[in-house]
C-alpha cells in the first residue's frame, strides 16, 4: 500500500478542510458548501490546538485524514477522544487507509490516557458500509447521536 501517516501541522489546515469539505458534499449529496468557513474553521482549531488530525499520503499525495478531539464524561471515567471526521479518497478506499489513520488515533489516545475512542456514523441504511466498517474496527455501537444548532 506504501500510505504513510503523520500529524497534522497548522501548514496542513487546507489539505484537511480540502477532505472535510469532500468529506460534508459526500455526506450531503450537495456541493452547497461553505469553503472558506470550513477552511476558516481548520485554521482555527489546528492553531488552538482544540483538534488533532493526522493526514494519509502515498508518495506525498495526501489520500485520507482523521480528526480527533478531546471529550470529558462522567461515564466515560473522564477524559477521551471523539472522531469529527475520517475520510479517504475513493480511489484509495478499502485498502487498509482508514484503519491506519483509525490505529494513528488510537496511539494518539493511549498517549493521551484516553480508555476511549467514540465516533459518530452517518444515517442508517444509507450509510451502512461505514457502520460495517467501525464494527469490524471494534467499535460497539451505542446509539444515534442528535444535534441541535444554537
Amino acid at each position: 500500500m506504501g500510505v504513510e501517516v503523520r500529524k497534522a501541522a497548522q501548514k496542513d489546515a487546507a489539505v484537511v478542510a480540502g477532505f472535510v469539505c469532500a468529506l460534508l458534499q459526500e455526506l450531503s449529496g450537495s456541493d452547497d458548501i461553505d469553503r472558506a468557513a470550513v477552511s476558516a474553521a481548520a485554521e482555527a482549531l489546528l492553531q488552538r490546538g482544540q483538534i488533532t488530525a493526522f493526514v494519509a499520503a502515498q508518495d506525498g499525495t495526501p489520500v485520507g485524514v482523521i480528526t480527533l478531539h478531546e471529550c470529558a464524561a462522567i461515564y466515560a471515567g473522564g477524559v477521551f477522544g471523539e472522531i469529527s471526521e475520517l475520510y479517504v479518497t475513493p480511489a484509495f478506499r478499502s485498502q487498509g487507509v482508514a484503519a491506519t489513520l483509525l490505529a494513528a488515533a488510537q496511539e494518539e489516545g493511549v498517549a493521551r490516557g484516553w480508555k476511549r475512542l467514540e465516533v459518530g456514523a452517518p444515517a442508517q441504511p444509507q450509510w451502512h458500509r461505514t457502520l460495517a466498517f467501525y464494527e469490524a474496527q471494534g467499535f460497539v455501537e451505542t446509539g444515534p447521536r442528535l444535534r441541535r444548532l444554537i
